[in-house]
């Protein structure tokens, strides 16, 4: 999918809502705690109990979806196009910061003096981007819209290491915690709480040496009680996925080596 440019079919409905649905197959949530993951990873959700349903704003109205899955892309895996659902079960993709966007009262309130001024507004031609041509410039392309994000050639040259042939499905670990640490979330503008594994082997017919991994210090890790130095074996998902350093935080939560793999729900875990 990388480098490709990906243009979504542009589906209109009775309710003048453009649908954007999302094209070939999407990933779904495993089970709730996977769910409650990924959301409060796209900043949108950050009480204590997890949102089951979202607005969806528009100029003259306003709709409730839930999050039905989502699309990863780039060469690291690190963009995400939203799969949302509304409730005449129409699916169609949106960038997760839109999407948290709309969850702003302030939001709905611009929409509405846009949509009022409408008469005075200048000609489609000569207007600047709306935020619903956001929505649908991302949607469109996510892939080109990453592209503008990406760290430079030089950057990426320096950090480059081999590569490594990651298996798509889940496999079984074995690792070492080496620490806790903090990482900053563009989403929800804050720092989410990680582990840090070192000695991560990936246990195949033939084994893949990883080296360095993370995963997000979850509820369901956190009954663990895990600590710095303790081997562990459990299954998972890794993807290349580069671990983002933390803003404004303590020394001892800080991560100095560049850990490129993220092992998503982790799931089995045994302690030795």
């Amino acid at each position: 999918m990388d480098g490709l440019a990906i243009t979504l079919p542009h589906i209109e409905d009775p309710n003048n809502t453009a649908y954007f649905p999302p094209v070939g197959n999407f990933e779904t949530f495993q089970d709730d705690a996977h769910y409650e993951e990924k959301v409060r990873e796209w900043g949108l959700s950050t009480t204590r109990e997890v949102k089951k349903e979202f607005w969806y704003k528009e100029k003259s109205q306003q709709r409730l979806v839930t999050v039905k899955g989502y699309q990863a892309y780039g060469e690291s895996g690190d963009y995400y196009t939203i799969i949302i659902e509304f409730q005449d079960g129409n699916l169609s993709c949106i960038h997760p910061a839109y999407l948290k966007e709309m969850q702003s009262p302030s939001f709905g309130k611009a929409l509405a003096a846009d949509f009022a001024d409408t008469s005075s507004a200048p000609s489609e031609k000569d207007a600047p981007k709306k935020a619903s041509e956001k929505s649908e410039d991302v949607t469109k392309n996510p892939a080109e819209n990453s592209n503008k994000t990406k760290p430079s050639a030089k950057k990426a040259k320096k950090e480059k290491q081999p590569a490594l042939e990651l298996p798509a499905e889940k496999v079984h670990f074995t690792a070492k915690v080496k620490q806790f640490a903090l990482s900053w979330n563009h989403f929800n503008e804050d720092n989410d709480e990680v582990i840090v594994l070192e000695d991560v082997v990936i246990q195949e017919d033939e084994p893949i040496e990883v080296g360095l991994g993370w995963c997000s210090h979850s509820k369901t890790l956190k009954k663990f009680e895990l600590q710095p130095g303790e081997s562990l074996d459990f299954d998972g998902k890794i993807v290349k996925k580069k671990l983002p350093k933390g803003k404004d935080c303590d020394e001892e939560f800080v991560v100095e080596e560049t850990v490129l793999y993220k092992i998503n729900n982790p799931s089995k875990i045994k302690k030795s």
